[in-house]
């Protein structure tokens, strides 16, 4: 089976065989790793593609820079990609700065997850989570 995985660094699209997501794949494009354990800054101009066109779910983290929660959840975020990573993409997306899709995602309260699959929400939880909460929640809801 091969899967899409849309590049963290260029947004190129890949397939790759499901058996080597484990095995540090590169991007045929830019020639970076698909996975660095670092949740994608997702924008208005790369969250389609990435919700979209992936093949994996993709857990998505709605935040500010002024949110006290956010910037406490932050280091918690990145450190579930390490364990979640590479059956689950992990992005980040600024709701100051993208706050056409925050109001079509009905985001009414930062911080907020969104796990997404074949491009469409499938969970959602608000509020400041821990590291073992972040991926407890995230591989419930896979």
């Amino acid at each position: 089976m091969t899967l899409h995985i849309v590049c963290p660094h260029c947004d190129g699209i890949n397939r790759v065989p499901a058996d080597k997501l484990g095995v540090h794949p590169v991007c045929g494009k830019c020639k970076k790793q698909l996975f660095d354990a670092h949740p994608v800054e997702l924008n208005a101009g790369n969250f389609n593609r990435h919700i979209e066109r992936s093949d994996i779910p993709v857990l998505v983290d709605f935040w500010a820079p002024w949110c006290g929660p956010c910037k406490m959840m932050s280091p918690a975020f990145v450190q579930a990609a390490l364990q979640l990573e590479p059956a689950m993409r992990l992005a980040k997306l600024n709701t100051e700065q993208a706050q056409q899709l925050a109001a079509q995602y009905n985001i009414r309260s930062i911080p907020t997850l969104a796990l997404f699959r074949n491009g469409r929400e499938v969970a959602r939880q608000a509020g400041a989570m821990d590291v073992g909460g972040i991926v407890q929640w995230a591989r419930s809801k896979s």
